[in-house]
């Protein structure tokens, strides 16, 4: 009994408690409520103050700034005012002016209309007299003046004839004779050999048997010596020789060496053919690039580019109607260094462009072009000065003469190829220059008969003298020389001369 009593009363204390408990929360939670509410309403209070004072500044910085732009609107406003002021006052004025110049140009209207009308009537008063002129005489203007020239021409022909002659004479003696001078003492300081030079493609042996080592067992060695040098090597019946044939002098001169190495050496085979092609290869390039520095030290020409220098020294290997090119080039700029500093121009440009004139020629078989258009492109290529490219280019007159020193080089390669002795010709080629060049002085009217002569050097024409006046004659000749100069390719220049010969002949019986 006493148990469950216990039981009711801990179970009445739980109750209690628990009852208690929750009242006790709530008195507290009631109390933090209020605490809220307070902090909460002194936020709103603090946040109307602030906003209020946010308000008045907003208002404060507005009134200021709109007093600011109240005061620049006014200053634009008065700029602005200004300004039309200003383009009114020239408007007026650009009114008055433009009033005056329409009253001018009435004026210049109104004088122009009187002048034309004096011009008119001027005109046809001129008109009225020629028309006269023409009644009274029964021949018109043209055919006036076209008498008029005739009988001048008739009267005065042989005074027109005597008065050029002359003065062509003491022209010509004049500048003959300073030319004269001027290549005479050119010509006396190089003092050069004239000799030609020519590449041997001829490699000589101790004996015959030396040509079964360089043919080799079923032609294997000389197979691989074709192959390595890009040449033809003719093993004929001739003693003592092998003849090595190609259209590249360098490679005919690389082939050339190999080939004396070998023979030198004794052992002829494919392997030791190809070691000993490959040094003599190195020892051309070493020559060319020699040959190359070598003649422009000789010449005075420094600051080149290398690489030209090295095409210039393949010029070397090459000839030109069995002149040697480089020799010819060398001597062209000496002679062209004489005439520069005779005449005031620019040596050391004469003396480059003379040196270089003919360096397209070492590729020419290689590129596509003429020698001086490959030229050009090889010193534009590697920085070469412009003077000098147009000193080069016109040696051929395939470009004008924009320089002296252009003139110079062209005058001194006419002097280093044209001279006896400095080129050979074969006979073939001899032949056909003549031909064409008789064949060009057969084309033209007139001509009885041509004969070239002096190898080429000088051409006389014979002409028709009832056909051709005196004066006809003159003209030919230039024509003629103009044709040749177009048509034909030679070395230095041609002498034209027309011969006009009357022959009255009677016969006494």
């Amino acid at each position: 009994m006493s148990l469950k009593l216990v039981a009711l009363f801990l179970s009445i204390a739980g109750v209690a408690g628990v009852a208690i408990g929750y009242y006790l929360r709530y008195l507290i939670t009631l109390g933090k409520k209020g605490s809220m509410e307070l902090e909460v309403k002194e936020m709103l209070l603090a946040a109307k103050e602030e906003a209020k004072r946010i308000t008045t500044e907003a208002e404060k910085k507005a009134e200021e700034s709109a007093a600011v732009k109240h005061s620049e609107i006014k200053e634009r406003e008065d700029k602005i005012r200004q300004t039309e002021e200003r383009l009114i006052k020239k408007e007026d004025l650009l009114d008055k002016r433009q009033s005056d110049i329409d009253k001018e140009v009435e004026l210049i209207k109104v004088r122009a209309n009187e002048i034309r009308a004096i011009r008119d009537k001027a005109d046809k008063l001129e008109t009225d007299r020629l028309a006269a002129l023409e009644k009274a005489a029964g021949l018109s203007a043209e055919d006036a003046k076209n008498e008029i020239i005739k009988l001048l021409e008739k009267n005065s022909e042989a005074d027109f004839l005597v008065r050029m002659k002359k003065l062509e004479n003491q022209g010509e003696d004049m500048l003959d004779q300073k030319a004269r001078d001027i290549l005479a003492v050119s010509i006396q300081r190089l003092a050069s050999s004239v000799a030609s030079d020519f590449m041997s493609s001829t490699v000589e042996i101790p004996s015959d048997d030396v040509k079964g080592k360089i043919i080799g067992k079923e032609g294997r060695n000389i197979k691989a010596f074709e192959r390595a040098t890009g040449v033809e090597v003719l093993v004929d019946d001739t003693p003592g020789a092998i003849t090595i044939s190609s259209f590249d002098p360098v490679r005919r001169h690389t082939a050339g060496i190999a080939l004396r190495e070998l023979i030198k050496d004794g052992r002829v085979q494919p392997a030791r053919i190809e070691q000993v092609v490959e040094k003599a290869r190195q020892d051309a390039n070493k020559t060319i690039k020699e040959k190359g520095e070598q003649a422009a030290y000789e010449c005075g020409v420094l600051g080149l580019d290398p690489r030209i220098l090295l095409i210039l020294g393949r010029l070397h290997f090459r000839t030109s109607y069995g002149q040697n090119v480089l020799q010819h080039s060398i001597e062209m700029a000496h002679i062209a260094g004489m005439i520069a500093e005779e005449l005031g121009a620019n040596v050391q440009v004469a003396k480059a462009g003379a040196l270089l004139h003919d360096i397209g020629k070492a590729l020419d078989h290689e590129v596509a072009g003429t020698h001086v258009e490959i030229g050009r492109r090889i010193l534009q290529k590697f920085g070469a000065p412009e003077e000098i490219i147009k000193a080069m280019q016109a040696h051929h007159e395939e470009y004008p003469y924009e320089t002296v020193e252009s003139r110079i080089v062209q005058t001194a390669d006419a002097i280093s190829g044209a001279r006896p002795g400095a080129r050979r010709d074969n006979v073939e080629n001899y032949l056909k220059r003549l031909g064409d060049l008789e064949a060009t002085a057969n084309s033209f009217p007139g001509i009885e008969k041509a004969y070239a002569l002096q190898a080429g050097r000088e051409i006389r024409v014979f002409v028709k003298p009832e056909e051709l006046g005196d004066m006809e004659a003159k003209n030919l000749a230039r024509d003629i020389a103009l044709k040749i100069e177009k048509d034909l390719k030679y070395p230095g220049e041609i002498k034209v001369i027309v011969i006009r010969e009357m022959r009255s002949i009677e016969f006494a019986r």
